[in-house]
């Protein structure tokens, strides 16, 4: 039983960290699991879990099959299959990033933003290899439509406040943006904010569908720029943990290496999109939970941030869905917005 190294760690690990600690004898921190074994890419999970996505120990194989000591709450040892640690970095090492960081400029400008157009057609969204609510995979058709090659930018919505005199975003100073963030991802925006944005500017919020084909095109890829996980080609948690860095959110389309099939940046990471939908199954999807309904709207596509109860390291593949409450917000999300094809000018 292998896993597909890196996607599986959003809730997984949380659930994992649980079942360590309810376990008699699991007195092992969190912060031991993380940095022995389970920070690094694991091919043959299934020596542990009786589940790929870590929902699950295997007890009966004792505790020796996994712990170096043979003692539950000893230190984790290797596995066959694992891949070896990365090399170092090298002085200045961006991991993908392009240019600078923080730029008192602007190379996108304050209009709203750049849009490309999907065309119309099928692609397979969903999974069947992972979380509950991922599944089943399944075909959508979806008119052509227009959706934004950037996630909306501080400076951008820096225009919307100043032209509306609406409440600005909490990390704002005197209703102005972040010094040297002109060009990041505008964040601490509820799903409202990012509805009037889009709507100010004569758009509106991709749906969770129209989101997933930009992001993963026609051929059900993991990630926008393939399916393999590229450390370089997105702002994820991984990315700071090698860095060994805090982490912030980074100028969009500053990650090359990123871009979907359609030319679209940030579709993995940075910053947490709200898109217009529901969070509800997927057609087919038999799974019972009591969050599906008209309760929380749907977020994709991951963000620069470890979250600190699940650590959930990447979130980044395509099909991954968060829910919040539309009135949420903090420093993982943005937004990006879409409009219909027969509207666009």
């Amino acid at each position: 039983m292998n896993c597909i190294p890196s996607i599986d760690r959003i809730v997984p690990m949380g659930l994992l960290l649980a079942a360590c600690a309810l376990a008699p004898g699991g007195a092992m921190a969190a912060a031991d699991l993380r940095s022995l074994h389970h920070s690094r890419e694991i091919e043959q999970c299934g020596t542990c879990h009786t589940q790929t996505d870590f929902s699950a120990l295997d007890l009966k194989r004792g505790c020796a099959t996994c712990h170096a000591n043979g003692e539950r709450g000893g230190p984790l040892k290797p596995l066959a299959g694992e891949k070896p640690a990365e090399p170092a970095l090298a002085d200045g090492d961006a991991l993908g990033l392009a240019g600078e960081m923080y730029n008192e400029g602007t190379r996108l400008g304050a209009a709203p933003g750049a849009m490309v157009r999907i065309p119309a057609g099928d692609f397979r969204m969903g999974s069947n290899d992972r979380l509950s609510d991922e599944g089943p995979q399944h075909t959508v058709r979806l008119d052509a439509y227009m959706i934004d090659r950037y996630e909306v930018t501080n400076l951008q919505y820096q225009a919307f406040i100043e032209a509306t005199g609406r409440r600005a975003p909490d990390d704002f100073e005197n209703r102005a943006h972040p010094p040297g963030k002109a060009d990041h991802p505008v964040t601490f925006v509820t799903w409202f904010d990012a509805r009037d944005y889009c709507a100010w500017a004569g758009k509106r919020l991709p749906t969770e569908q129209e989101w997933e084909k930009a992001a993963r095109g026609t051929d059900a890829r993991i990630f926008p720029w393939g399916d393999e996980f590229d450390i370089r080609a997105a702002n994820t948690p991984v990315r700071w943990a090698r860095l060994g860095q805090e982490g912030d959110t980074t100028p969009v389309g500053a990650f090359k290496a990123g871009a979907s099939p359609y030319g679209l940046h940030d579709m993995s990471g940075n910053v947490w999109e709200w898109t217009a939908s529901w969070y509800l199954p997927h057609p087919g999807n038999s799974a019972k939970s009591e969050n599906f309904g008209e309760i929380y709207k749907v977020l994709k596509g991951g963000s620069w941030w470890d979250c600190s109860f699940y650590k959930c390291g990447i979130s980044a593949p395509t099909y991954n869905r968060s829910f919040f409450n539309a009135r949420v917000k903090n420093a993982s999300f943005g937004f990006r917005c879409a409009q219909d094809a027969g509207a666009a000018p």
